[in-house]
C-alpha cells in the first residue's frame, strides 16, 4: 500500500509524492509512542486496508504512574486516556502523513512507570 499526497508548486505544476508504507509505519509508530508515553521502539504498528480507509494496529505498553506517587494520580481513567490516544493517533498520522486512517486498534502489552530518584 502506497500513499499518494498531491502537491502544486509556485508555478501552477502538479506532482505527486508517494510516502512508503515503511514510512507511514514509522510515523504511526512514532505517534503512537509520544500518544501512550512510552519509547519509540516498545511499539510495534501493522498497517491495512478496510473499505478504501487504512486501519493500524498497534501493540504498545502503556505508561502509568507508579502506585505510591500521589502527586501524579491521573485525573481520567486508563479507559479514556486510551481512547483519546487513539483520536490523538488518528488525527497527528493524518496531518503528518496525509494517510486518512478509518481505525485504530490499541492492543496494551503492558504498563511502565518512571522510576522516580530520590533527592538527597
Amino acid at each position: 500500500m502506497t500513499t499518494a499526497v498531491t502537491a502544486a508548486t509556485t508555478q501552477g505544476l502538479h506532482g505527486r509524492t508517494q510516502i512508503s508504507p515503511r514510512a507511514v509505519r514509522r510515523v504511526v509508530s512514532a505517534v503512537t509512542a509520544e500518544a501512550l508515553g512510552v519509547k519509540s521502539s516498545d511499539v510495534s504498528v501493522e498497517i491495512g486496508s478496510e473499505g478504501g480507509a487504512m486501519t493500524v494496529v498497534a501493540k504498545a505498553p502503556v505508561h502509568v504512574p507508579a502506585l505510591g506517587d500521589v502527586t501524579r494520580a491521573p485525573s481520567e481513567t486508563l479507559i479514556a486516556r486510551l481512547g483519546r490516544a487513539q483520536s490523538t493517533i488518528r488525527d497527528r498520522s493524518l496531518a503528518l502523513t496525509g494517510s486518512t486512517i478509518g481505525r485504530v486498534d490499541l492492543q496494551i502489552t503492558g504498563a511502565t512507570t518512571r522510576e522516580q530518584r530520590r533527592v538527597q
